[in-house]
């Protein structure tokens, strides 16, 4: 009898989950930690009505004579988001976590790291959304800066 509960309890939780969605972001912007380079990427995400999950890798480049290291990041993340737009708009706060390189002349550092930030998505047409997105990095190891601000816009098609 228990057993049996147990399948149809998960067969109604299955039939009432929501569809999952997909979408693809490319963004280019900035690090501004220690002065501004340029910063681009892209992210892949899945997820439900309020909870979604993706992937982020980004390049930042170096500057050599303000002393700013390049730092390429691989992140997986958790995003908490609206339902559904409001008057075209959908705010998010994301965190998670991955590994950094970061280099800087012949100085290098890899390894663990973890972002916390927000953003909004922005309907322009059809699946075609912006993407404005700020991030704050913590570093572990020994890397040069272990707080490093991001800040980009981004183009996101959702399927």
């Amino acid at each position: 009898m228990r057993l049996i509960r147990s399948l149809i309890a998960a067969a109604l939780l299955v039939a009432s989950a929501t569809p999952a969605f997909a979408d693809a972001t490319v963004f280019i912007g900035t690090t501004n930690t220690p002065s501004n380079r340029a910063a681009k990427g892209f992210s892949f995400g899945a997820g439900f009505l309020v909870v979604a999950f993706e992937f982020e890798y980004s390049d930042t480049s170096e500057s050599e004579l303000d002393r700013a290291p390049s730092l390429r990041t691989g992140m997986g993340n958790v995003l908490l988001q609206t339902p559904v737009f409001i008057h075209g708009f959908q705010p998010y706060f994301t965190t998670g976590g991955g590994v950094f390189h970061e280099s800087l002349g012949t100085l290098s550092e890899t390894s663990f790291g973890a972002n916390t930030g927000g953003g909004v998505k922005i309907a322009l047409a059809g699946p075609i959304r912006a993407r404005v997105d700020y991030r704050l990095f913590r570093l572990k190891g020994e890397p040069l800066y272990d707080t490093v601000h991001r800040v980009y816009a981004g183009l996101n098609i959702n399927f």
